[in-house]
């Protein structure tokens, strides 16, 4: 059971009911003002729908600094545009003994820098008297009969519905029946002295890395021909010590020819990669959203596309629905994507072999559109096809077997 705190005294569940002084009450409170909250506010702003409606956001960070890089692709003009600071029409892919460039066409690549997405979505939010920002760190959520009670440090607040971001990641990592991989990274925003780099084409993965028993894989995101993102990624259980990221990107580069350069900026995540059903969780009055909720693509990590296209669902079902448990719709992208990840949790070693199988010889635009849940079923078997077709009926077999226990 959940129990509240408020200014370091703890009070049980039965006792919040009575504590009722002084506390203010909102329509809305979004746990947690990550990408999947604030795209859902900015799409509830721009609904016009919720003007009526209080909000009230919580999040330890002041999202004022530029603490991430996000990608996506589209084929036509979202409403990121503003946030938008590169768009790529090709890509490169890689391994150890090929390499193929692809036209992406009609889809672009487009990067989102952190803080440009923040600053678009918070000049939105400073326009609407219905909306506030609060600088704090949540501590306990409470679903009681009637509201939900959310305490922080110094206040405590009651609502009618609470949307979560917050992630807990011990609920994942305690459990067996769903693997668990992290897709964790380092990134360096470099200024070489060398110009080595084709600011039209994203490098999107190279396998011909050293794999060491993983998948792993450098992704450039370059901006000119002497600055670029280059991010050593991998998708596995454990991550690694820092400097071993960091000596591999110094090792890549030296296979550039880049030797003389500039460490502008730095950045790091790791991204939990599982179909653990976290919609099992909400409730009537507390949606959990974003990694909290299973927004990120399992299978690829991706989180722009998938939190852009769920935060869209949601602002509908805000405006027709009241019950949170009815939000999810679980469908066959779930099961291939708890296919591959078994693959993975599996053999790490062959992710090199399943995206290479995919990209050498695959149109580039149906992976894309496979990848964004968009396909039909004939598509799908397109796609699923070109994997190497031992390792996946084996994950089908374990499947199986999962859903009999």
């Amino acid at each position: 059971m959940l129990t509240t705190r408020k200014r370091g005294f703890f009070m049980s569940k039965s006792s919040t009911k009575n504590y009722i002084c002084n506390v203010k009450h909102y329509n809305y409170i979004f746990t947690g003002a990550g990408l999947s909250a604030l795209m859902t506010v900015y799409k509830m702003i721009q609904s016009g729908t919720f003007v009526d409606q209080s909000i009230l956001l919580i999040d330890e960070n002041t999202k004022k600094e530029n603490d991430r890089t996000w990608c996506f692709w589209k084929t036509t003009d979202s409403i990121w545009e503003n946030s938008i600071s590169k768009k790529w029409d090709s890509a490169l892919f890689a391994n150890a003994t090929f390499s193929r460039d692809l036209d992406l066409k009609p889809y672009h690549y487009n990067m989102v820098k952190g803080l440009d997405f923040y600053n678009q979505v918070f000049e939105l939010i400073a326009k609407q008297a219905n909306i506030t920002f609060l600088n704090e760190k949540v501590l306990d959520i409470n679903e009681l009969e009637n509201h939900v009670f959310v305490a922080t440090p110094f206040e405590n607040f009651t609502c009618d519905k609470v949307i979560n971001s917050i992630y807990r990641k011990s609920e994942v990592e305690n459990q067996t029946k769903y693997p668990l991989l992290q897709q964790h990274f380092i990134g360096w925003f470099i200024k070489s002295k060398e110009a080595v780099f084709n600011p039209e084409r994203v490098t999107f993965m190279d396998f011909s890395v050293a794999q060491k028993g993983n998948t792993r894989f450098m992704y450039i995101l370059p901006t000119s021909v002497n600055e670029a993102l280059l991010e050593y990624t991998l998708f596995s259980e454990k991550l690694l010590k820092k400097e071993e990221y960091e000596q591999e990107i110094i090792l890549y580069m030296k296979r550039l020819g880049i030797t003389d350069y500039e460490i502008v900026d730095k950045e790091q995540g790791s991204i939990p990669m599982t179909c653990y059903p976290f919609w099992k969780k909400n409730t009537k009055k507390v949606l959990n959203i974003g990694t909290s909720g299973g927004w990120t693509k399992a299978s690829t990590g991706y989180t722009f596309k998938s939190s852009d296209k769920k935060s869209t669902d949601l602002v509908t079902f805000l405006q027709k629905e009241t019950d949170f448990r009815k939000f999810y719709n679980k469908t066959k992208f779930w099961f291939y994507d708890l296919l591959l990840l078994d693959v993975l949790y599996q053999k790490n070693e062959l992710g090199a072999l399943i995206f290479s199988s995919l990209f050498k010889k695959g149109n580039p635009d149906l992976i894309f559109k496979f990848l964004d849940e968009e396909t039909s079923f004939w598509e799908d078997f397109q796609v699923i096809w070109k994997c190497p077709k031992k390792p996946f009926l084996r994950a089908i077999f374990n499947s199986v077997i999962r859903a009999i226990k």
